[in-house]
């Protein structure tokens, strides 16, 4: 069977063939029985259970609704979680969004981004009073760097115990980080500092108080490793293995009620990406990059295609609009764009000037013509009205400060290129903001040669399953290849499978 190393020739007697000499193999007289593993059961199956998915399987968030209603429903219908990407929408996308998930989907579980947005905590306590009221019973917290009042209230309001003792959390957080000491915040207990101030302030009652103290801010925290958009570009080798001996530690410290758990994220996007994650101990996937390139995703065509011509070499550390003063970066496709070059020109024009009226001439006049393609006063306007909603302090802030007015108005370059990426906006195309990661590549690479290579069929959901299945295939060919059997066709399972064909298998019980 050495013909069947692609997909595309993998017929579907010839399929079930490699699937039965993978059920079992016989050498010298002895049978080796690989068993199949359910999907079910791969990860943690207390993840699918506690949030009520049926695979341990999550679609991360993308700002700017890029994670879109559409994306988010695609997953829920595979059973798999989704998480809307509230970050830099405003509140009243925010809500459509969320009524619209709560319409279609009933009881079925999403998850809405809960980002971080330092030096502007008005954002964060706006975005807390809609998912409260709202009712929304999870969210991904992303970007923290420190943990607010906001983000504990939102985990705190409402918690309490039943007749059996047991604690009732009608809302719970997945947190997302890289490094190991927000860690230790996340599966902490929320700080006593801030439950003290909340209580005084009469937005939660003693009961709440006193249970605060005895869960974990969040039970679910997913590792992300080197990423698009915001990143520390760790490898996920090293830094699930630490995350996981951390967990321990917490669990032994503080005995909670209900177990903790690590996910992997950071370049998920192939089979043998999410095998070695499991491998390592991962409870549950969070995908990202790929997801974008999928046709569900809220981004235009331009950005599709130019992900799915996605090479290792096409990627670039630029600066980052929500965090631009501080000088964090974040990951982005620098193919195709002169956004990472320009986002860097103003950042180093920030640091060297202290308003924008000390601009020299010459660089004033490229930021005029080829960035902002108005003056900067004009620039400076449409700003004002931009933050007179989002958040009027702002301008206070910039009118007595200038370098906090120069920040806002170079940030406005930042924060718009994503949206004309998203719209597909052709006159700023060399302007683009494609958050991207290396799993962007590896996809790339995996799909060539079968159905997923063209964009049009990449769907979310579709290219979950494949991850899942493939990544079980692999698992049970490893086994045999550690007992020193080895069937280069056998690795033709793992590739790509056509929709149908794949969830033929599925119907018929063939998880892999």
């Amino acid at each position: 069977m050495s013909e069947l190393l692609t997909e595309s020739s993998v017929t579907g007697e010839s399929l079930q063939a490699l699937h039965r000499e993978l059920d079992f193999y016989t050498v010298e007289g002895q049978r080796i029985v690989v068993p199949a593993i359910h999907m079910k059961n791969w990860g943690d199956s207390s993840f699918a259970e506690m949030h009520g998915l049926r695979y341990s399987y999550m679609a991360g968030s993308m700002a700017h609704g890029i994670s879109s209603v559409a994306l988010v429903k695609a997953m829920a219908i595979e059973g798999f979680l989704g998480s809307f990407g509230a970050a830099g929408l405003g509140l009243h996308a925010v809500a459509r969004a969320i009524d619209e998930l709560q319409r279609d989907l009933g009881e079925q579980t999403f998850a809405v981004n809960f980002i971080h947005t330092p030096g502007e905590p008005l954002i964060e306590e706006r975005l807390c009073d809609l998912l409260i009221q709202k009712n929304v019973r999870l969210v991904e917290a992303s970007a923290f760097m420190r943990i607010t009042k906001a983000l504990v209230r939102y985990r705190v309001k409402g918690l309490q115990k039943a007749s059996d003792g047991r604690i009732v959390s009608p809302r719970r957080i997945i947190a997302k980080v890289s490094r190991t000491e927000l860690a230790k915040l996340f599966w902490a207990p929320a700080p006593l500092a801030i439950l003290d101030a909340l209580l005084s302030e009469g937005v939660i009652d003693s009961k709440e108080h006193a249970i605060a103290q005895t869960v974990p801010l969040a039970n679910d925290l997913t590792v992300e490793a080197d990423s698009g958009g915001h990143t520390d570009n760790r490898p996920l080798v090293t830094l699930l293995p630490q995350m996981l001996l951390l967990k321990n530690e917490m669990e032994a410290a503080y005995r909670y009620q209900e177990p903790l758990r690590v996910g992997a994220a950071g370049g998920i996007a192939t089979p043998h990406a999410a095998l070695a994650a499991l491998s390592m101990g991962a409870s549950y996937l969070v995908t990202g990059t790929v997801n974008q390139a999928c046709q569900e995703a809220g981004t235009s065509d331009d950005v599709r295609k130019m992900l799915a011509e996605t090479q290792q070499s096409d990627l670039i550390m630029a600066p980052a609009a929500d965090m631009f003063e501080m000088g964090v970066k974040l990951q982005v496709l620098k193919r195709g764009t002169m956004f990472p070059m320009r986002a860097q020109k103003l950042y180093e024009l920030y640091r060297a000037y202290p308003d924008i009226d000390s601009l020299p001439d010459k660089d004033r006049k490229i930021l005029e013509d080829t960035y902002f393609r108005m003056s900067l006063e004009t620039a400076w306007q449409e700003t004002k009205r931009f933050f007179a909603e989002r958040d009027p302090t702002q301008i206070t802030l910039a009118e007595k400060n200038p370098k906090h007015k120069m920040a806002l108005v170079f940030r406005s370059y930042l924060g718009q290129s994503s949206h004309w990426a998203n719209r597909g906006q052709s006159d700023r195309k060399i302007d683009y903001q494609v958050w991207c990661g290396p799993a962007m590549a590896a996809f790339n690479d995996w799909a060539r040669g079968s159905v997923l290579e063209t964009v049009s069929e990449r769907k979310a959901g579709y290219v979950g399953l494949n991850l899942l299945y493939g990544s079980a295939i692999l698992h049970r060919i490893r086994s045999l290849q550690f007992q020193g059997l080895k069937r280069p066709e056998w690795e033709a399972l793992a590739k790509p499978m056509a929709e149908a064909k794949l969830r033929s298998l599925l119907e018929n019980g063939r998880h892999g």
